[in-house]
């Protein structure tokens, strides 16, 4: 069995949305100063490579707490959309990019697609530029009712606020999981584990995503 990190690392000032809280990553205390290390950290539910409940977007929507332990966690597919390259800054991401692949987006599945966006993390241009969704698109996945989609983009499209409530409404209530990383390596079969924090009532959380692969 192999495993493999899907998840960007978290620190100090690192960039994310204008309008969300800033990560702050803080030395508390210290061996020499209390005889251990403790950090104080603060940071938006949606840092980095994070997941999305329906609460996010619908205040009748369930939250973390509300969510099933399997909607995490079990075999995934992975749909790349540009094997061996990325897809350049604006790419909309149509339904006719999806339909080769409509196999793969069954009732309940776990599917994660691959732009190569992940690659300016770290950069103002990741969270302004990547390939974006079509709502379109997101009405096709809607309809076939997958249980979770992922992406190596900060949030699936620049229509973010239509995208989401097509993805997270009632009856469909898809699990999203943003800025993954390291998706080159993965097969097209794999179990996908990505676990939040079990925050009551909230919206969101960071995850340590990982792929295991049997090899």
């Amino acid at each position: 069995m192999k495993l493999i990190d899907l998840s960007h690392p978290l620190e100090h000032g690192q960039l994310n949305f204008p309008f969300d809280p800033k990560i702050s990553v803080l030395v508390h205390n210290t061996v020499s100063s209390i005889g251990y290390n403790i950090t104080q950290v603060s940071l938006s539910t949606h840092q980095g490579t994070h997941l999305d409940a329906p609460f996010h977007f619908y205040d009748d929507g369930k939250t973390l707490d509300q969510m099933t332990l399997d909607q995490f966690i079990g075999p995934a597919t992975l749909v790349d959309l540009a094997p061996g390259s990325h897809l350049d800054a604006g790419t909309p991401l149509t339904v006719e990019m999806f339909e080769p692949h409509e196999s793969k987006f069954a009732a309940g599945a776990k599917v994660i697609y691959r732009t190569g966006w992940d690659r300016m993390f770290g950069t103002p241009e990741f969270f302004s530029s990547f390939p974006t969704l079509t709502l379109d698109a997101a009405r096709w996945m809607a309809d076939r009712k997958i249980g979770l989609i992922g992406m190596d983009t900060p949030t699936p499209s620049t229509d973010w606020m239509e995208c989401h409530h097509i993805l997270l409404a009632k009856g469909v209530e898809m699990v999203i999981v943003e800025g993954l990383t390291n998706l080159e390596k993965l097969p097209e079969q794999f179990n996908f584990i990505g676990f939040p924090l079990n925050i009551k009532g909230r919206d969101g959380s960071p995850i340590r995503a990982v792929a295991q692969i049997n090899s």
